[in-house]
């Protein structure tokens, strides 16, 4: 299910993504009520079209912004660095690589950041039919809430995926399912279930004192 759902939502980019991680969850949130689980559970993902483009769109938009302003300020030290010939001193190749290296990090630091804030985002969005803006905002305070745990989990995440990229790369899809999981479990320890799987809600957010730290392990 996770492959199949990765597949298509590579497919069809920005706004399937976000349905297929909807899908995905969907089926997660059977096999936690002990349902069958089979692939039409994925396709239920459609079925959060909007909320879950806007949560996409939290972290594609900044992606995007900060992408082109790191390419934008390397080509202008390029064009300032190089001489009346169009060519680059051999000491300016330090410089230039050290920009690299300082907005690389700067830029992975901030999408880690947002991506930690999102983390449960998508669950949100499935189990209590929240918009993406809603959804996003709940997240992120769910994570503020339980920080430690939340970097724990992303820094196992980071081990499972650099274990699958060892594999040829391949190994990746084995991950996916066991990162997927993860985060379903720590969600479902912040926000004990209240409603039936994958039903979105009509219930209000609850409120700030539902999330607490001791809840998550």
């Amino acid at each position: 299910i996770t492959l199949v759902g990765m597949i298509l939502g590579s497919l069809i980019p920005i706004v399937g993504i976000g349905m297929m991680f909807c899908g995905i969850y969907y089926c997660l949130f059977q096999k936690a009520n002990g349902q069958t689980v089979s692939i039409d559970g994925l396709f239920k993902g459609f079925n959060y079209l909007l909320p879950s483009l806007i949560a996409t769109l939290v972290i594609i938009i900044p992606s995007i912004v900060l992408m082109f302003f790191m390419y934008g300020s390397i080509f202008a030290l390029v064009f300032a660095m190089a001489g009346s010939r169009g060519r680059m001193n051999d000491a300016a190749f330090p410089i230039l690589f050290g920009t690299m290296m300082i907005e690389g990090v700067v830029i992975g630091l901030v999408l880690g950041c947002l991506h930690a804030l999102i983390m449960f985002t998508y669950p949100l969005i499935v189990e209590r039919g929240l918009s993406g803006v809603d959804a996003f905002k709940l997240s992120a305070r769910a994570v503020w809430k339980n920080l430690n745990g939340v970097i724990g989990l992303i820094l196992c995440e980071f081990a499972l995926g650099l274990v699958g990229y060892m594999l040829c790369a391949v190994g990746v899809y084995l991950t996916l399912p066991i990162m997927f999981a993860g985060v379903f479990i720590a969600y479902r320890k912040v926000f004990p279930p209240i409603t039936g799987y994958g039903a979105p809600s009509n219930l209000p957010p609850p409120p700030p004192t539902f999330v607490n730290e001791s809840q998550y392990r």
